[in-house]
């Protein structure tokens, strides 16, 4: 036996104790290729250290071979040494016969800092050189995958799998494409790639895309049952709550997908989207204290947020509780916060307890924004006309029949105040 392969065969024993002085022997009695292939496997099997001592080994005795600065650099850039990685990188030539493989390791390099356009720049130098290299159109689709420019990385998966490549580094190409479809919007393509992934083979991210993709397509059954799968296999995947409940109540399921919603923020009780879902749902199963309690919930949790400060306003103005309103965004106009809808609501709030005063304070202020606004404008022009204000009655009658001409009960009220 080599030392080399003794130096494995102790590692994988697991017997550390004498693995560097055996190392050191490889070193020095076994020939190149048997110290390359030791390196190959030490990195292989997260040994990096020794890995890079081998390479570099073999790089003081051979400097020619620019395979081993590029075996280096990538040890350096997982290592998180960039600039020793650049070193190597920078002493490869391109007349080297290694020169591509360095490009991949650099627009890998550049990736991790950031520079995406660097990175892109050295994959499509490295696939001018070889424009049909499998390796290099794959590396290139990656690169855009990973940066989520899906409409780039489509055709380069496409050209793959036309040429007979269905997977490569361990990656499932279909898989792929399907996955980037659905990302971009065309479901139709994107199910006919994910139907052809084999159950084993199926992800977490790839089957909340296969269901999503059903969803989209209105096939609800399937994308219940692949939602399923997924909130079985991994109850930390909260993305699945809102699209399963949604499958469901597209099915007028709604009490199941209340139930999911709930179990949803067992999971994750710090999902504000979860609880504006099951305040919505709560609401339309005409269970309103539970659509209250779950507002309050979300509200408690993140206090500023002015979407579920308006949810929770507009539930009380439909449910009648004037007071608790006015007590609710009266607060928040003392943080100085300006959404036109809480004006809406609390002079819709002060005028129902007959506060004209507040009522119309309000109503002039949220009129400023909804101006275009139907509702807002027939309310309004009620409101204006019970307190007396006979000419901005009018006005806001008039801007409402613009954009509602046939409103009957309104050009009634036009006619009993043009002579008024």
């Amino acid at each position: 036996m080599s030392y080399s392969a003794k130096v494995i065969s102790m590692i994988e024993m697991g017997k550390f104790d004498d693995v560097e002085t055996e190392f050191e022997k490889a070193l020095q009695n076994d020939n190149a290729d048997l110290v390359y292939s030791l390196a190959e496997e030490l990195y292989s099997m997260g040994f990096s250290e020794l890995a890079q001592k081998a390479y570099q080994f073999l790089l003081d005795e051979y400097p020619e071979e620019d395979q081993l600065r590029t075996a280096l650099a990538d040890i350096a850039i997982s290592e998180g040494n960039n600039d020793e990685a650049l070193d190597y990188l920078a002493a490869v030539k391109p007349t080297s016969g290694a020169y591509l493989n360095s490009l991949l390791v650099a627009a890998d390099l550049y990736q991790t800092q950031g520079l995406f356009e660097v990175s892109e720049q050295k994959l499509l130098s490295a696939l001018a050189i070889a424009p049909e290299e499998p390796i290099l159109i794959f590396a290139l689709a990656e690169f855009y995958f990973d940066i989520k420019k899906y409409h780039h990385a489509l055709p380069l998966y496409l050209k793959l799998i036309k040429s007979g490549h269905t997977e490569l580094s361990q990656v499932n190409l279909t898989q792929r494409l399907g996955f980037s479809y659905a990302v971009i919007g065309k479901f139709e393509q994107a199910l006919g790639y994910l139907d052809q992934v084999h159950e084993d083979d199926i992800d977490f991210d790839t089957r909340f895309q296969l269901a999503f993709t059903e969803l989209q397509l209105k096939q609800y059954d399937e994308a219940i049952k692949n939602f399923t799968k997924l909130k079985k296999s991994s109850t930390d995947y909260t993305t699945v709550y809102p699209y399963l409940a949604e499958a469901y109540e597209q099915q007028g399921l709604l009490q199941k997908a209340l139930e999911v919603l709930q179990e949803g923020l067992r999971v994750d009780q710090y999902n504000i989207k979860l609880y504006q879902l099951a305040s919505s749902v709560a609401l339309k199963l005409q269970q309103p204290k539970l659509a209250e309690k779950h507002l309050r919930s979300a509200l408690a949790l993140e206090p500023d947020n002015m979407t579920v400060v308006i949810q929770l306003s507009n539930l009380l103005v439909e449910l009648k509780k004037y007071h608790e309103n006015i007590e609710l965004l009266t607060d928040y106009l003392q943080k100085d916060e300006t959404d036109p809808q809480l004006y809406w609501n609390l002079g819709k709030s002060y005028a129902e307890i007959e506060d004209d005063k507040h009522a119309l304070e309000n109503y002039q202020v949220a009129a400023r924004a909804f101006d275009n606004q139907p509702d807002f404008l027939r309310e309004a022009s009620f409101f204006y006309r019970k307190v007396g204000r006979l000419e901005d009655a009018k006005k806001f009658i008039g801007e409402y029949l613009e954009l509602v001409p046939e409103d009957l009960e309104m050009l009634d009220l036009q006619d009993e105040l043009q002579d008024l």
